[in-house]
């Protein structure tokens, strides 16, 4: 197009790598030195040359974020949980970026009801327990990480990053005084655990490969170093620490991708031993819940072993070997997580590609009784437990939501079984649910499989309408159907917006993520193509005004699809792409790879491991032919998928394509994976993000007709 400038062009500077006699020159090995200044340089000249490129759609980008703006209660109020004797809840204010964290006390010691409270009236006894505002002041990216009170309420403990790289600083505030403690840990992860003694915190350290690797034991006020609790000299295992909702254990979970073990200690006693439960063996995963039946503690523990979707067994705390089954294995069942509170079990698990939840009350006679599954109407509504930090609840707090229903608050009374809904998030201006259609159907993959796909659309659009097709597919993540504000402004152009569930992912159970990693992982791959397929032959789109979506693992998706049906797709957005993954899987010094090679491979000990990689490897196999426009958008600071794999991705495909469509590089100088920090700029980023992909799948119509995303490189 006349007037688009020409592009960055990254120098070529070969860097040979050699592996089980294979050679790889690589020419863009040198972005990876961000010190360099040659490095920030073109990173900021891709910024410039995407500005550039795509400043005619601004005027759509600007109508996008005021329509998220307008849509969304900006000063609101969440729906408050009982903690002791107060209730928490948080606030946003217009025009603030961040949240408040906040408290009242409970006026009522048997009420559990939580109050209702106007967001624009002083709230009785109302006191700021931390203002996310004031603690990003004077800082470009602000990310908070824990933030716990004291089992007594006397004590906050919060963790900060103020960079990106996912590194934080724990503080504490005395919550009487207001004041700040002098104790300051610099350096550690997100998390922070009380013991019960209210005046310990246990916490976790990071190596230098990002690995939480140590858990520390941390007595405020006292002037003391932290004490070593627990070390794990496996590189594979990664470590987590938290109490049981009981208040009567501290647990210590090390897990790798496919084994687990987990140690417990008397919360109350914070100079106490931790004990393991089940020694680990390779291939095990597990995981602990405290329970108290007929007044002898037990624990819950979900493992894998000979059951491939997950069995639920019991034992004796102390006697980890007199386990007995409560839920057997099934194959159309998926178990994901047991909760225990005094009187009921829920459970949470997968069917039918959907999550779901059941009630399983605990007997005087230490039996169980007859368990309910808590249902809701539409066919996509996905459910799940929200927070309910107190053991002795009389009522259950869940979540509930879909494509087309905003997230719905309810409080299940464990004795009478009635559930009240306590809010429905606010959307505000013209939205009725009824405007719009979701609906699950099943693509067919090259081997028979039966994919499942999430559709949701305006009732009113005609076919074929330009769509969005999102994956992601891998670490057995799940794609939950999900209401989201922003994506209203895609569906009210016309645009269709489905989510391919792709193997890799947990959808269809234990099985559907194995047959989706390490030597199946190409799975991922032609499962997705085949979606986009489907929705080209059912007549819903076209590949002209289709247009794919996908970050971080799911960018290594984006990827390989551009590479194998690159005329599929009119654009590809992909985010924080992890599109040189051989690379980072040779190279155990970089953070995730040692930890990861028991999700992708190893491609240092094992040449078919190597040989697999390779040939899927999105920077390793780009060639020149016609790709769609392609939009990439990183983080410098990110520390999971590092900014030089897009960055060498795009220099690649500018390099080798054999047409004009756009490629183009965006990175936040400030920011880490999760992206740019505070909901304003998020939502101007949505916006970028939206804008490119509505004028990518139809640039006349979406872009005014003054810009094709998809035209001249400017050469």
């Amino acid at each position: 197009m006349s007037g688009t400038p020409a592009p960055p062009v990254a120098k070529r500077v070969e860097s040979r790598r050699e592996f089980h006699g294979d050679v790889f020159v690589d020419p863009y090995e040198w972005l990876r030195d961000k010190a360099n200044p040659d490095v920030i340089s073109y990173l900021e000249a891709e910024n410039d040359y995407a500005d550039q490129s795509t400043a005619q759609l601004e005027p759509l980008r600007q109508r996008i974020f005021e329509e998220i703006k307008a849509r969304t209660k900006e000063t609101d109020l969440s729906v408050a949980t009982r903690r002791g004797q107060w209730w928490y809840y948080a606030r946003s204010f217009e025009g603030k970026q961040y949240g408040v964290h906040c408290r009242c006390p409970v006026t009522n010691p048997g009420d559990w009801t939580p109050p209702v409270f106007d967001e624009h009236t002083e709230i009785p006894g109302e006191q700021v327990l931390l203002d996310e505002n004031i603690e990003a002041d004077g800082h470009d990216f602000f990310a908070l990480g824990a933030a716990s009170v004291s089992p007594d309420g006397n004590v906050l403990a919060y963790s900060v990053d103020i960079v990106g790289d996912e590194r934080y600083t724990l503080r504490f505030k005395d919550l009487h005084t207001g004041e700040r403690y002098s104790d300051e840990i610099v350096g550690i992860g997100a998390g922070a655990t009380w013991a019960t003694d209210n005046r310990t915190v246990y916490y976790v350290t990071v190596d230098a490969a990002w690995r939480p690797d140590t858990v520390w034991r941390h007595r405020i006020g006292s002037g003391l170093p932290a004490v070593k609790v627990y070390h794990e000299a496996d590189e594979r295992f990664w470590l987590a620490v938290g109490r049981t909702r009981s208040d009567a254990y501290v647990l210590i979970a090390a897990g790798s991708a496919i084994t687990s073990e987990v140690r417990y200690a008397d919360a109350a006693d914070p100079q106490a031993e931790f004990r393991t439960v089940w020694p680990r063996r390779d291939g095990v995963e597990y995981s602990v819940e405290h329970a108290v039946v007929a007044g002898e503690d037990r624990f819950l523990i979900l493992h894998n072993e000979g059951a491939v979707n997950f069995t639920l067994v019991e034992t004796p705390v102390g006697e980890p070997a007199a386990k007995r089954t409560l839920i057997g294995h099934r194959d159309d069942v998926r178990l994901d997580a047991v909760d225990a509170f005094e009187r009921h079990l829920v459970l949470s698990y997968r069917r039918e590609a959907l999550p779901r939840v059941q009630l399983w009350p605990i007997g005087d006679d230490g039996g169980y009784g007859s368990p309910e599954e808590i249902s809701f109407d539409s066919e996509l509504m996905s459910a799940g437990l929200g927070p309910n930090p107190t053991w002795n609840s009389p009522k259950l707090r869940i979540g509930a939501g879909s494509f087309v229903t905003p997230v719905q608050i309810y409080d299940l009374d464990l004795v009478t079984g009635e559930r009240t809904l306590l809010r429905e998030q606010p959307v505000l201006g013209d939205f009725r649910r009824e405007d719009y259609v979701e609906r699950r159907e099943w693509a067919l993959a090259d081997d028979g499989t039966r994919i499942p796909v999430s559709i949701v659309h305006r009732a009113d659009i005609e076919f074929p309408a330009a769509a969005v097709l999102y994956g992601y597919g891998a670490y057995e993540i799940c794609q939950d159907p999900q209401f989201a504000i922003p994506r209203l402004s895609l569906l009210d152009r016309g645009m269709v917006f489905a989510v391919a569930h792709v193997r890799g992912g947990g959808e269809m159970g234990r099985l559907w993520y194995e047959h989706g990693k390490l030597l199946h992982k190409k799975n991922t791959f032609t499962d997705f193509v085949a979606v986009a397929k489907h929705l080209v032959d059912s007549g819903l789109t076209r590949p002209q005004s289709l247009v794919a979506m996908g970050g971080s693992a799911g960018g290594l998706l984006m990827g390989a699809v551009a590479n194998q049906e690159p005329g599929l797709f009119a654009g590809i957005l992909a985010v924080v792409p992890f599109v040189d993954p051989l690379t980072t899987m040779l190279d155990p010094s970089l953070p995730l790879t040692v930890t990861e090679w028991d999700e992708w491979g190893n491609p240092l000990q094992d040449k078919a491991v190597y040989s697999y990689m390779k040939a899927y490897s999105p920077y390793e196999n780009v060639g020149n032919k016609k790709y769609p426009a392609i939009l990439a958008m990183t983080s410098l600071n990110d520390t999971r998928v590092y900014y030089v794999e897009p960055a060498k991705w795009v220099a690649a495909l500018r390099h080798a394509q054999s047409d004009g469509n756009s490629v183009l590089l965006k990175t936040q100088m400030n920011a880490g994976h999760g992206g740019i920090s505070g909901r304003y700029e998020r939502w101007k980023e949505v916006a970028f993000q939206y804008a490119w992909l509505l004028a990518a799948a139809d640039h006349d119509h979406y872009g005014d007709g003054q810009v094709d995303v998809r035209g001249s490189r400017g050469q």
